[in-house]
């Protein structure tokens, strides 16, 4: 068994990918001793660890945080930051788009029988509260918007922007890469949800400020009511890979992008790459080529509402994103220039939808995405 979950992993490990452990279903008879846990702890070498953003615990028991304990004198204090518990299904979007996955319904009426338990009066008191017209983070860009001066850029994305467009923080090594604080990224998203000012100098590291400007970017993307390029374009986005020449390319994805993107999701878009195309210009110190900004920005752009994620789907949606960062002009307007929304901490006018005719993008049939595998609980693994 330890060598098909070593084969299993092998398929994502080269590039950056969070591992996610459902507790739920370890029982007396499938549970595996501390001799067999330890030959696996020593199997996963660096290889396995290197490019993993994080350990996700759901539903952890006493045997579970026993385990931690067990093994904490061996796990280095690198990766033991990588670990976190999580209890309910829902602190999950934090780290991923777990609506996308396919869960056994025992799975999820356990989950909904230990949030009862657990957050009953939290939950009551949460349903009854108004959202604040200064929230951030899961809220829709039309709710942003109507709450920002009619600013289609929201006012997260353009501190988190103003703070990293700068010589330091561009050439930071492994920008949008690293990880930061899970607690301090939460503790800013509430800042911001509350309209309050976030001061990402006030971190004593000279990098760490940088690092968690970048995953509240992020997190603000993965956290949309619906993805920035859209549910309507998800399967375009996913048969684009097929189109094989460049001229048919760049039609399609500037009909995408340009004439059946909603014009606040274009303005947006066209802000953000623009702004990752400085980063691309210091890839020779950050190391944030195009191929791992989008690694890094596809799934967070664009998933499904009805599709699990896999592989397949995301190498798609990466491509996809990886192709508009090498092809910026795409986002020209009708007099020749990239968004007029350029990053700066600044409102400013409205862009105009870049030109050119529209076109349809192929129709190519995908496959479907890969069976989930069980375990002693359950592994799955996920893209950032």
């Amino acid at each position: 068994f330890l060598r098909y979950l070593l084969h299993t992993l092998d398929t994502f490990v080269e590039s950056d990918y969070t591992l996610v452990y459902f507790h739920f279903g370890l029982h007396s008879r499938n549970k595996p001793s501390i001799r067999w846990l330890w030959t696996a702890f020593r199997a996963f070498d660096r290889k396995y660890k290197k490019n993993l953003k994080a350990l996700l615990l759901v539903h952890p028991t006493s045997f579970v945080r026993l385990l931690f304990n067990v093994f904490r004198p061996v796990i280095s204090a690198k990766f033991g930051r990588k670990i976190h518990y999580i209890s309910h299904l829902e602190e999950l979007q934090a780290f991923l788009h777990f609506k996308q996955l396919f869960l056994p319904k025992q799975l999820l009426d356990h989950d909904r029988k230990v949030a009862k338990r657990s957050r009953q009066s939290a939950a009551a008191q949460t349903l009854g509260a108004q959202i604040p017209n200064t929230q951030q983070f899961r809220v829709s860009l039309q709710f942003l918007k109507a709450n920002n001066a009619m600013d289609a850029i929201p006012r997260v994305v353009r501190t988190c922007v103003a703070f990293l467009d700068n010589e330091r923080a561009l050439q930071t090594e492994g920008l949008f890469r690293r990880s930061a604080n899970a607690s301090t990224v939460r503790e800013l998203q509430t800042r911001f949800n509350a309209g309050l000012e976030v001061d990402f100098e006030a971190f004593a590291d000279e990098d760490s400020g940088v690092h968690v400007a970048a995953a509240l970017l992020k997190s603000f993307l993965r956290e949309l009511e619906e993805p920035l390029l859209s549910f309507d374009l998800y399967d375009d986005v996913i048969d684009f890979q097929a189109i094989t020449t460049k001229a048919e390319k760049v039609a399609v994805a500037r009909s995408l992008v340009c004439q059946r993107l909603p014009p606040d999701n274009h303005q947006l878009l066209a802000f953000i790459v623009e702004f990752l195309g400085h980063v691309m210009d210091r890839s020779d110190l950050n190391k944030m080529t195009a191929s791992n900004l989008a690694i890094v920005f596809g799934p967070n752009l664009l998933w499904s509402d009805a599709r699990e994620a896999s592989l397949t789907s995301i190498t798609s949606i990466n491509h996809f994103v990886e192709f508009l960062l090498r092809n910026k002009h795409i986002f020209e307007n009708a007099h020749g220039t990239v968004n007029e929304s350029r990053p700066a901490n600044t409102h400013s006018a409205p862009v105009q939808h870049c030109s050119g005719p529209p076109e349809s993008p192929l129709q190519m049939p995908r496959p479907s995405s890969p069976p989930a595998h069980n375990c002693f609980g359950e592994m799955r693994a996920f893209w950032p």
